[in-house]
Parts: structure tokens; C-alpha cells; sequence
């Protein structure tokens, strides 16, 4: 029994000394440390005594926080658009001081333009009767300026330089017109068309019996820019008494009550005046400087430009997440078959490697955008065969790196112990070769994250990426197009472009940390 007692006393003291002591610490290369930790927790703590790839690290997640978190606690949308209130002049009717002769058409088989032509030269030549092609015509003088023009003893046409313009949208007949004319020329107070009494004053203004004005007579031509504009004989008055007094703008208070001002502008060339109005007009608030409701700013759309940053950044993100995924697939699958089995299996595999190492990705992703455009690819399914095809071209590089490092490793012994055991060949790849090869992977992938996003900012800059309403980084610099944007209205493309230099270089420096991480050789 004393014997027992001793031989535990004797284990306790041993144990003790072979304790370290409380404050010594041991280097990572040490044997007793490495016995403790993990080879995950040494990959770890190498990266995390990596200042630069930490801060890489925080980076990240900030960028992810402000992407996906900011989105949703962002109180607007995307495709959001806002608008102000503006003063516009915008082009609104056109006054011409008639002095050439107008048509007044009856028949039109024996009063044609070429006829017309004709009784403006007999006009000109003070004739009274005129022959065209067969035909006799007679020219009655009703006015200085005013002529009937007959056939047969039936009058075809009207030539006057004045004009007889109805006050609402009702058409005037001939007989109407004619009448009109001639009540004027002769100084008469009334006269009859269609069977009906009507007045006229020496203004030339014509009523009904009721006192409902039907038309007015002016050498002026007042023509609206829009085809359904119809304006009061008030309005045309008024617009002409400013063109004859010179005056270069004027005010109108339409039937609502309602004033707009308009500004005059005569075109000496064309010899008429150019009536502009000017109103209050909504319209998209663009390129409005930062303010507390806008951050930073409004776009070319009328866009919350904080708010498209931060959905931007999920569709950069997301791109570059998604295409590398599929090139790791594609790239891990056949990169791992060409280093396993080798010979003829692995010559294909590298034949078709080196092919799509020789596609020229650029022509191809222009021609690919060209055809998208022209069947007309929704928005979001261009998304998706945009990360499709970058995933399928980039698969190349990854299946050269798994091969490479699975030839390498196939003939250890390990791989020996593997085949000797009957494992069927699929788990020897992907049991045993593969997750030897992930740390290789992992810092390749990694640093392709940031080659993918400059990519496809690349290809939607140029108009070939992600297309409106979606935003991404790379669109939203697209934006920029013009230079007097790019020199004025930098709250548009410097947030952008910071966020997708940081996003990048922040995405190299993590692979570069994991890099030296996974190194066993590497010493810190």
C-alpha cells in the first residue's frame, strides 16, 4: 500500500514539471504548440496575425453590411425615381404675317395647285382671264388682295391674303367663306350663307344671330406646335397685338383662370415668330446635388444615388460570388478527372482548356450583348446569362490548378493506402485528392472574386453587363458618359468607383493573407 502511494506522488510531481510555466509562451513552429492546435486554428491564427489581410477582411464585411443590410433599412427602392417642380419655356404656337395668297379650294378637279399656280401669275399681271389646259378661267377682283376665280360661269376658288379662321373646331363651308369675303370687301354688317343670317363688324369678326361668335377674318396665321391645341380668337388677338407692338413677351388668362406667360421670338429667315410658353412643369429631379433627403445625390433617372449604390453592390457581389462558384464546379470536376486518371482522359481536358484560353471573351460578350439586345432579354434574365457565360469561360485557369496539384499528389502515399483499400476512383478525387487541394483553391478563388467584379463593372460600363432598372457598380459608373457629368457632377461616379477599388483590393489582400496562411512554410 505504501508502495502504491508512492508511485502516485511520484506521477503527480512528474506531471508538474513537465507543465509549462504560466507565462511562457510558445512560438508556432513549436512541437508542443502544434500538438494543441488544429491545422484550421494554425491557418487562423496566421491570417488574423496578418494586419493588412484583417483589414481586407473588414472591409468585406462592411461592404457586405452596406449592400445587403442597407438595402433593406434604405427607405427607398431601386428604381425609385423622384421629381421637382421647374419653370419651362417650351415651344408653344407659330404667328406668320400672311403676304402671299391663299387657297380657298371649291372644286378641286378644276381649281388644282397647278391651277393656283397659274392665277398667281395672271394676278401679278392684272389679266382678268387666264386658258390652262383646255380650260377658260375668269378672275374677279372682289378687294384689294381678295379674287374669285371661276369656270364655266362657277366659281372653283378663293386667292386672298387674308384668312377666314372659324373660332371653335367647327369647319367653315365655301359658301360661308365666300360670303365672308365679300360682306368684308363690300363693308356690309351681315350676310347670308347656307341658308343662315350672320353679323360682321369692321374688325372682321362674324357672329350668329345670338350673338355666338362663328369666325373672324385676319391676314395673321396663328398655328399651334401640337396638332390638339385649339386656340380662342382672345388668345390669337391678344398674341397678335404683341407681335404688331413688338412687345416680346405677354400674359394670357385662359378659360380657367388660370395665367401662363409666353415669350416671343421672331426668325428672321422664316420671317414668323416663335410663340414660347412658359409653365410649371414636373420632371425628373436630375443630377440633384447631396442633400438630407439625398444622401448623395440624385442620378441622370432621378435615382437615389446611395440607394443605388448599396443595390449596386448587391449585384456586383452577387455576380462575382455566383461565376466563381460555377468556376470552381466546372474547374474542381474536370480538373480533378484530367489529374487522376492522365493519359488520353487528361490530353482532352487540356485540349479544351487551352481552347477556352484562346476565346476571345470581349468580341464574344459584344456580340453575345448585341443579340441579347435585339430579342429583347429581359432585365434579370441578362443577369443570369451574363453569370452564366463568365462562369463557363473562366473555368479554364481553376481545372489547370486542380490538375496540377492532384498530379502531384496522386503518387503519395496516402493515394497508395486509397487504391490498395478499394475505394472506387470518384471518392479517391473527392474524398481525398480535393480537400488537399482546397487550400490552393481557396486563395485562387478568392483573388478571382475581385478579377469577376472588375469584369463585369467592365462589361456594364460598356453597355453589355447588367442592364436599367437593375444597378451595379459597374452601370452606375456608365452613367458618367459625358464629360460635362463627369467634370460637374462628381457625387455620380467617385462613390462608385471608391467602392468597387476598395471591394477589389480588399478582396486581393484577403486572398494574398490566405495565401500566406495556408503556406506551412510561412513564419510569423
Amino acid at each position: 500500500m505504501a508502495d502504491l502511494k508512492d508511485k502516485l506522488e511520484n506521477q503527480i510531481e512528474s506531471s508538474k514539471a513537465n507543465e509549462p510555466a504560466e507565462n511562457e509562451e510558445y512560438s508556432l513552429s513549436d512541437d508542443r504548440r502544434v500538438k494543441v492546435l488544429s491545422p484550421g486554428q494554425l491557418v487562423a491564427k496566421r491570417f488574423f496575425r496578418n494586419r493588412l489581410a484583417v483589414t481586407g477582411m473588414v472591409v468585406l464585411i462592411i461592404m457586405f453590411l452596406f449592400s445587403y443590410l442597407g438595402g433593406i433599412i434604405s427607405p427607398y427602392r431601386q428604381d425609385q425615381k423622384f421629381y421637382r417642380t421647374d419653370y419651362q419655356s417650351k415651344d408653344y404656337a407659330g404667328v406668320i404675317h400672311n403676304e402671299e395668297y391663299r387657297y380657298t379650294v371649291a372644286d378641286k378637279d378644276l381649281f388644282k395647285s397647278s391651277v393656283q399656280a397659274q392665277a398667281l401669275m395672271n394676278i401679278i399681271k392684272e389679266n382678268d382671264k387666264f386658258d390652262y389646259n383646255g380650260v377658260s378661267y375668269t378672275l374677279e377682283k372682289l378687294a384689294d388682295e381678295l379674287y374669285t376665280v371661276s369656270s364655266g360661269g362657277k366659281i372653283v376658288g378663293i386667292a386672298s391674303k387674308e384668312l377666314v379662321t372659324p373660332s371653335t373646331t367647327d369647319k367653315l363651308s365655301f359658301d360661308f367663306t365666300l360670303n365672308a369675303y365679300r360682306a368684308k370687301a363690300e363693308k356690309k354688317d351681315s350676310f347670308e350663307a347656307d341658308g343662315i343670317s350672320f353679323k360682321i363688324d369692321q374688325d372682321g369678326i362674324i357672329t350668329a344671330a345670338d350673338g355666338t361668335e362663328i369666325a373672324y377674318i385676319s391676314s395673321y396665321i396663328v398655328r399651334a406646335v401640337m396638332g390638339d391645341v385649339f386656340f380662342s380668337r382672345e388668345y390669337k388677338e391678344e398674341l397678335i397685338a404683341a407681335v404688331e407692338s413688338g412687345a416680346d413677351s405677354f400674359e394670357y388668362k385662359d378659360e380657367n383662370g388660370e395665367t401662363f406667360d409666353y415669350k416671343l421670338q421672331y426668325d428672321a429667315a422664316n420671317k414668323l415668330w416663335n410663340v414660347k410658353q412658359t409653365k410649371e412643369t414636373k420632371i425628373f429631379d436630375t443630377y440633384s446635388a447631396p442633400s438630407k433627403e439625398h444622401w448623395l445625390g440624385t442620378d441622370r433617372n432621378g435615382m437615389d444615388m446611395l440607394t443605388r449604390l448599396m443595390y449596386g453592390g448587391r449585384v456586383s457581389l452577387m455576380i462575382g460570388f455566383i461565376v466563381v462558384l460555377i468556376e470552381g464546379l466546372l474547374g474542381v470536376i474536370l480538373g480533378g478527372i484530367a489529374g487522376y486518371f492522365g493519359g488520353w482522359v487528361d490530353g482532352l481536358i487540356m485540349r479544351m482548356v487551352d481552347v477556352f484560353y484562346c476565346i476571345p471573351s470581349l468580341p464574344l460578350f459584344i456580340i453575345l450583348g448585341a443579340a441579347m439586345d435585339a430579342a429583347g432579354v429581359p432585365s434579370m434574365l441578362r443577369m443570369v446569362y451574363l453569370m452564366l457565360i463568365l462562369g463557363f469561360l473562366g473555368w479554364a485557369g481553376v481545372a489547370r490548378l486542380v490538375r496540377g496539384q492532384i498530379l502531384s499528389l496522386r503518387e503519395q502515399e496516402f493515394m497508395t493506402a486509397t487504391e490498395a483499400s478499394g475505394i472506387a476512383p470518384s471518392r479517391r478525387i473527392f474524398k481525398h485528392l480535393i480537400p488537399n487541394v482546397m487550400p490552393q483553391l481557396i486563395v485562387f478563388l478568392t483573388m478571382s472574386l475581385g478579377s469577376t467584379i472588375i469584369m463585369e463593372a467592365t462589361l456594364s460600363f460598356l453597355g453589355l453587363g447588367v442592364r436599367f432598372p437593375f444597378a451595379s457598380w459597374g452601370n452606375i459608373i456608365n452613367d458618367v458618359n459625358d464629360t460635362f457629368v463627369l467634370t460637374n457632377y462628381w457625387f455620380i461616379w467617385i462613390p462608385a468607383g471608391v467602392l468597387l477599388l476598395l471591394t477589389v483590393l480588399a478582396f486581393n489582400i484577403v486572398g494574398d493573407g490566405l495565401r500566406d496562411a495556408f503556406d506551412p512554410k510561412m513564419k510569423r
